[in-house]
């Protein structure tokens, strides 16, 4: 659990705010129960009493609260903006050094979102590594198939590791993202399941999952826009494949030419 405010603009949203609550921990406000002072000022005077929030609502009524209140991003509260429709999760500030950008992907989980990361950092690394494996493999198994899939690629260079639903508990997993800080990313199985791209369906994972694949799916559907440089590669029980953002690439020339 963490210790954050979730702050609903809306009635409305009050269902989407219970199941955050409800996996995550924290408190929630609920501002329109007090007419006599504005939304603005009541988050105002709540700002500094968490070191995270959600928000739920549109991101310009984001900002629009925030005027005034940012001070340092060493000291900021990591603030993520969720839309109520729960598409996005959008790490708007604080994203590196307050957690936003880890509290995204962990709103995204919970949600179904897609969490929304802009902090260069992050952003800017080339490579997702979508993963699959069978039930409680081992940290140190999770390591060795990533490792032997990047071979002379580096861990730095990956943005997110992606897996599905029926994966999210795995603790082999959940250990290793947490030992190499990389954010671990959900889909749900129905998504992959619309959008199954596997180089060579798995007859195995069909009887046991449901879907012709997981690692390469996942790859690339967190990375429209990439290219699957390893196919599935499987290895003790863990199948990785990694998928490099081709726009990374294009925007890495640019910037060697000028």
């Amino acid at each position: 659990m963490i210790d954050c405010g979730i702050w609903l603009v809306r009635p409305e949203s009050e269902t989407l705010a219970l199941v955050l609550q409800a996996e995550m921990g924290g408190e929630l406000y609920r501002p329109w129960l007090t007419t006599s002072t504005s939304q603005k000022a009541q988050f105002a005077a709540a700002y500094r009493n968490h070191a995270q929030w959600i928000m739920l609502a549109a991101s310009g009524i984001a900002v629009r609260f925030l005027e005034g209140l940012i001070d340092d991003k060493h000291s900021d509260p990591a603030v993520v903006v969720l839309d109520e429709a729960a598409r996005f999760a959008i790490s708007l500030l604080a994203g590196h050094e307050g957690g936003a950008n880890n509290l995204a992907y962990r709103v995204a989980e919970v949600t179904g979102a897609t969490p929304v990361i802009t902090t260069a950092t992050e952003a800017l690394k080339p490579l997702v590594v979508g993963i699959g494996c069978r039930k409680n493999v081992t940290c140190e198994q999770i390591a060795a198939a990533i490792n032997k899939a990047l071979g002379e690629r580096s861990l730095n260079e990956v943005r997110e590791i992606i897996t599905i639903d029926l994966k999210a508990k795995e603790t082999g997993l959940l250990e290793f993202c947490e030992l190499h800080g990389v954010p671990l990313r959900i889909l749900a199985s129905a998504t992959v399941a619309a959008r199954p791209w596997v180089t060579k369906a798995s007859d195995w994972v069909q009887q046991k999952v449901g879907l012709p694949g997981v690692c390469e799916p996942c790859a690339l559907i967190a990375s429209p826009r990439g290219k699957l440089i390893v196919p599935k590669l499987a290895l003790n029980g863990v199948a990785v494949a990694v998928v490099e953002d081709q726009q990374w690439i294009v925007q890495s020339q640019l910037w060697r030419l000028n």
